[in-house]
């Protein structure tokens, strides 16, 4: 009898142990500069080897309705040296259950090809951006800021990333 009671004592004690909580996230969706996967690259147009930048961000969703079917973007991305604004899509995540409280990652690929990843000096502006620069302006450096929103419309806090050189030669 006193051997019974203690395997159910220690089944009750085991069973609490794994008792997990449905997340609780805001319904706008939140964002967490995570990195870069290098903080220096050759700039695009044929200035040094292929390669690509990739930036990591960490998310949650309170309600889980990231991604638009349509043609629609929702993530917004700005560059620190123009304010110009470059504009993506992310995939549709399918609601999964009651709580849809959702979290992960997301990579953002910039590749180094013809007409991206330029530098740019509007102090020099006989300086064809993606072409090779003379001495004096050989690098350049630049972060991002960006958000997301989502299907409701939530718009994510904006995160700024980490200053990247561009090598201009």
């Amino acid at each position: 009898m006193k051997t019974t009671t203690y395997i159910i004592i220690a089944l009750i004690a085991a069973t609490a142990t794994f008792c997990v909580q449905p997340p609780d996230y805001p319904e706008a969706p939140e964002l967490e500069y995570i990195g870069f996967n290098k903080r220096t690259i050759s700039q695009g147009g044929g200035v040094g080897q292929s390669d690509t930048l990739v930036l990591r961000l960490g998310f949650t969703d309170g309600d889980g309705n990231l991604g638009f079917e349509d043609a629609t973007f929702d993530v917004f991305i700005m560059d620190s040296r123009d304010s110009s604004e470059e504009v993506r899509k992310l995939p549709v995540i399918p609601e999964q259950g009651v709580g849809n409280g959702i979290s992960g990652e997301i990579r953002l690929r910039f590749p180094n090809e013809p007409g991206n990843l330029c530098c740019i000096f509007p102090d020099f502006p006989n300086q064809v951006p993606c072409t090779p620069a003379p001495p004096e302006l050989a690098t350049d450096s630049f972060y991002y800021e960006v958000f997301i929103e989502d299907r409701a419309g939530n718009r994510s806090n904006i995160i700024q990333t980490e200053t990247v050189t561009l090598l201009c030669r």
